[in-house]
């Protein structure tokens, strides 16, 4: 098990370095994150959910995404809620305080998938969440060392040297915990490192030394790696040979921002992110992206004044593309009579498009193909599904997608308007396909975006790849399969 001595220490990329190293030494290995909180997702085939980060993990694992990689997901909807994922499924929403009664029966569900990964997989690389030093969440814990103590998992702890601090993070981590949690530390790993070796040597050493615990290695600092973020938005790319100007609106409970991915590592793209307090500066295209809460986030994108900034652009000619909440927002209005996301019951929409959403206790989960009908000819269009809203109306009539195939039996997703200035989907994902991307990108900027659409999964590979290099040239490989494979490092 990997943990870490803060949030962004570097716990998902050491899993999925670790994932992909052993993948090409031939080992069946699996990714595991007891408990997940974050509102980047992905879809499993069996059209289950689980982390962003799980998934990326699991490719670099090269198996097939599982539900059993993530038993627990939260996907905050408030600063004190979230709805509460088991197995894929959603169950839920509970207030903090619910949920941290709730983690004794959460704790089964983890066990049994933990279970099942041990006897389908030669090795189980497992992540932890946060801090395993956050006295306050120790009770009932089942994201660190709740889980560690309950199946006896080794424990290396990585920390963060770029931000200063890292012998004090590693040190009074490993205090505060109990003599049998720190028994399960068997090392630990220090990341992002820049410089001369030697000159970090005398502070390994002593913390060797003041610990009994052995550094298993030093990561370098790998600039530019671009790999899916587990939640933090990466933000603009300020392209210098920019020949497409996108504005992406960023709503307080934005999900799945990975869609943007591609864009942003587009060297002809120039991607930014709207802001709190900001205008929307002149743009070609304008995206509002998914929601976890979309009510709440379409009442932001209005006090914001930004749906007459909306408006403007549109009068001037440039695009409007929403998906998944934002594809909702754009209607006339949208409805949560059950109060699945918020506690207010409507809200008038963006009055773009002639159509009306209502937010259902059942949510889409699934991964479909289709064609993109944005261009002049289909192009073949794949990506996931997640949303628990249906919308009807006229606007639907023309379509953005025509599936070739949907578990639903749906025909369709999504609508392109009359004056083709403004389209939406429910399809996360949609960049990811290089052609169909080349034909939402072409229609965004009047065909003047000439390049080829930015390959993200040839990208992904190179990056995985990279990082597995990093991890057998500066890791103690020899020392960490002892550790996995005979519980003890020798």
């Amino acid at each position: 098990m990997v943990q870490g001595t803060t949030s962004d220490a570097g716990k998902s990329t050491l899993v999925a370095g670790l994932c992909r190293v052993l993948a090409r030494r031939g080992m069946n290995v699996a990714p595991f994150k007891p408990q997940n909180m974050a509102l980047n997702s992905a879809v499993t085939p069996c059209g289950g959910e689980i982390g962003r980060a799980q998934a990326l993990q699991a490719i670099a694992a090269k198996v097939e995404l599982s539900t059993d990689f993530n038993p627990i997901l939260l996907k905050p909807n408030s600063d004190t809620g979230a709805q509460v994922i088991i197995h894929g499924r959603s169950i839920s929403n509970m207030e903090a305080a619910k949920y941290h009664d709730y983690k004794k029966v959460a704790m089964q569900a983890v066990l049994q998938s933990h279970q099942r990964l041990e006897s389908q997989f030669e090795v189980v690389l497992v992540e932890g969440a946060g801090s395993p030093a956050e006295i306050n969440l120790r009770e009932n814990d089942i994201a660190n060392m709740g889980f560690a103590c309950e199946v006896n998992c080794p424990v290396i702890i990585i920390a963060d040297i770029d931000k200063g601090g890292v012998f004090a993070h590693l040190v009074g981590t490993l205090a505060l915990l109990s003599e049998a949690e720190q028994a399960l530390v068997k090392g630990f790993v220090i990341n992002r490192f820049r410089g001369d070796i030697s000159l970090l040597q005398s502070g390994l050493d002593w913390l060797e030394q003041y610990t009994g615990k052995p550094v298993v290695g030093v990561l370098p600092y790998l600039h530019s790696l671009n790999l899916d973020a587990e939640d933090a938005v990466t933000l603009d790319n300020h392209v210098t040979d920019s020949m497409l100007s996108i504005s992406v609106l960023l709503v307080p409970h934005i999900s799945n921002h990975t869609d943007f991915d591609s864009l942003r590592l587009h060297p002809n793209v120039d991607l930014r992110y709207v802001r709190h307090g900001e205008q929307i500066a002149a743009t070609d295209l304008i995206i509002i992206p998914g929601s976890k809460n979309v009510i709440g986030d379409l009442a932001f994108i209005q006090n914001e004044s930004w749906q007459g900034e909306i408006i403007r652009h549109l009068r001037f000619g440039g695009k409007v593309l929403g998906i998944c909440g934002g594809l909702q927002m754009l209607g006339k209005a949208i409805y949560d009579p059950s109060g699945i996301e918020s506690s207010q019951k409507e809200i008038q929409g963006l009055n773009l498009a002639d159509f009306t959403t209502t937010l259902m206790h059942s949510k889409t989960l699934t991964q479909i193909t289709g064609e993109c009908l944005l261009g002049k000819t289909p192009i073949a269009i794949s990506g996931y599904e997640i949303h628990c809203g249906v919308s009807e109306g006229d606007a639907l009539a023309n379509p953005f997608i025509r599936f070739t195939a949907h578990p639903n039996g749906i025909s369709h997703d999504g609508f392109i308007s009359e004056d083709r200035q403004i389209a939406g989907t429910y399809l996360h994902g949609l960049f990811d396909s290089p052609d169909a991307a080349k034909t939402i990108l072409d229609w965004a900027s009047d065909g003047r975006l000439q390049a080829p659409a930015f390959d993200l999964v040839t990208h992904r590979e190179q990056q995985l790849e990279r990082l597995a290099d990093s991890c057998e040239q500066y890791l103690d490989m020899d020392k960490i399969l002892a550790l996995m494979l005979n519980n003890e490092i020798e």
